[in-house]
């Protein structure tokens, strides 16, 4: 027997399978639950958008740099790249797709038309999904790089230019409209 043809699942089990072994896995996407059969080196990336069709989520770099594939895992956000799919089993997953609700788009993605903050658009889905995390994050009193005193509740009305700048500096952005995201992500906070 292959040694490399045994799956082993988090439940304990072993599945022997030939080489082109799959898994299966559990998600809920966007409120849907989803079921699948991967090969156990599919990011969650692939999965979304080749499994799903759910090709808002973008593959830019393919190694954690630039952004544009962030979605939320379990509330929290997460360069989908960079995280297999079988590792995601049975999580909470929010894509761009997620956001809007009964036809209304969300606060940020309003104010990202409203502030012009895109110009090809390619890493916009990215800077929203953190954009969102990151006003959650405010929310929650957690610090940045840019904080000035750690040692005191950070208060979503602390939120300045500097801070939304540190707090989305992984989401890169080709036509530098980070100016106007900026702007967009200010008053996004200030509605929330």
């Amino acid at each position: 027997m292959n040694p490399a043809a045994t799956v082993t699942r988090g439940t304990g089990e072993n599945t022997v399978v030939g080489d082109d072994a799959r898994v299966p896995i559990g998600l809920t996407v966007n409120g849907r639950v989803r079921t699948m059969t991967v090969e156990p080196r599919t990011t969650l990336l692939d999965a979304l958008r080749d499994e799903l069709g759910l090709t808002g989520t973008k593959k830019a770099c393919d190694r954690g740099e630039c952004g544009a594939c962030t979605v939320h895992v379990d509330g929290r956000r997460l360069l989908s790249c960079m995280t297999l799919a079988a590792m995601q089993d049975g999580k909470q997953i929010t894509t761009i797709e997620g956001l809007e609700r009964d036809g209304n788009l969300h606060a940020i993605q309003a104010a990202f038309i409203e502030h012009d903050g895109f110009q090809c658009g390619f890493c916009t889905p990215g800077q929203i999904m953190s954009a969102v995390a990151m006003i959650e994050e405010a929310k929650a009193d957690w610090p940045s790089a840019a904080t000035t005193d750690v040692g005191r509740p950070f208060t979503i009305a602390e939120l300045s230019a500097a801070e939304i700048r540190e707090r989305m500096s992984g989401n890169l952005c080709r036509c530098a409209c980070y100016p106007n995201i900026v702007d967009a992500v200010a008053e996004a906070a200030a509605r929330s």
